[in-house]
């Protein structure tokens, strides 16, 4: 598989079959986290990995009610231990260096037959406190993994490519 293939097969499984996922896959997803590129080389990101059950159930409380979140045979709590940090153009560095390792995992899960899922909508203190992660510690995003139940392969719906660019300038196409 090609790393185009797997940006246009790649999409938000929100059903998964309860096949656990085999360590050694978990360790190839994390392994391409750590490969990430980040802002100054920091590698603030820190993944917290949940398989079992009754944490997952309780993560899914904690994500708005999303059930699938507590289906999901495994969900990452991605994390920045970070200092705050700001690129010199005022960006915080962890966000985006989170996202993009984030990324890496869900390029690399296609490849490995797995679907993924980011999960934005969470309670942080919540999640906090069900894995005991430190106050200063930030949770940015919840990644569920596992097989998909089945296959909904479908046509995502994006804008063109005339709308997302400009050519020199704001506005100029």
């Amino acid at each position: 598989m090609t790393v185009q293939e797997a940006i246009q097969i790649r999409q938000s499984v929100r059903s998964y079959s309860n096949r656990p996922i085999e360590k050694e896959k978990i360790v190839e997803l994390l392994e391409a986290a750590r490969i990430a590129p980040s802002a100054g080389n920091r590698q603030e990101w820190r993944f917290v990995v949940v398989t079992d059950e009754s944490k997952r159930k309780k993560l899914a409380r904690a994500a708005a009610g999303q059930t699938f979140v507590g289906e999901a045979p495994c969900v990452f709590v991605c994390c920045a231990e970070t200092d705050e940090h700001r690129m010199r153009c005022g960006q915080l560095c962890y966000p985006i260096d989170v996202a993009i390792a984030i990324d890496h995992i869900t390029l690399r899960a296609v490849e490995l037959g797995l679907g993924t899922c980011w999960i934005g909508a969470f309670h942080e203190d919540e999640v906090k406190y069900l894995l005991n992660i430190p106050e200063e510690v930030r949770v940015v995003e919840l990644l569920t993994i596992g097989y998909p139940a089945e296959s909904t392969l479908r046509k995502k719906g994006r804008h063109d490519l005339g709308k997302i660019m400009f050519y020199e300038e704001w506005g100029k196409r």
